[in-house]
């Protein structure tokens, strides 16, 4: 591993958040979305509402609670990162995942998306999750290929599931089964 990796992975903090830091977590999404076309929304389309900043806290509060996942990676007391997994609510999806990933760009490649995978799984596999799922969009390969590094698998493909600079893109549909 070369230097500069190690020094950075070596200030990397994984915890979870807490529940004042929503406004904080929205700026981090907000970034990734001018950062990638990969994530859901376009640069300027998320809202920061008061709404918006509760729905947040709400989520945070579900990771707190044990009943969605929440972990973010941090350096210099900045949010470079985060995992989230919704766990389906009806009784017959209550044993599902879904997954939402993203890493901003200075930080991809230094093994934080195998960290928050590897927490997942631990998470899932003590409270009951049988199967974690996620989409990515077709030409991501290198996503695709830390899922697959994981032990997801392609299930299917989503055709034209997205519109990005005007274009159709498919979506890779992957699980795991734990």
């Amino acid at each position: 591993m070369n230097l500069a990796k190690e020094n950075v992975m070596n200030q990397i903090l994984y915890r979870k958040l807490q529940t004042n830091e929503a406004q904080l977590f929205w700026n981090m999404m907000n970034e990734l979305d001018h950062e990638t076309k990969f994530m859901m929304y376009e640069p300027g389309e998320r809202e920061n509402t008061a709404s918006e900043i509760k729905a947040i806290e709400v989520l945070i509060q579900s990771a707190k609670d044990n009943k969605n996942y929440l972990l973010i990676a941090e350096v210099n007391h900045q949010i470079i990162g985060y995992i989230l997994a919704l766990r389906g609510t009806p009784n017959r999806i209550k044993h599902t995942a879904y997954i939402v990933t993203g890493i901003k760009k200075d930080y991809r490649g230094k093994g934080i998306g195998k960290t928050f995978f590897t927490s997942l799984d631990n998470w899932a596999k003590g409270n009951g999750i049988k199967r974690l799922e996620l989409t990515v969009i077709r030409t991501n390969l290198v996503a695709k290929r830390l899922y697959e590094q994981k032990g997801f698998v392609v299930e299917g493909t989503r055709k034209n599931a997205m519109i990005i600079d005007g274009d159709f893109v498919d979506e890779f549909y992957m699980a795991k089964l734990l």
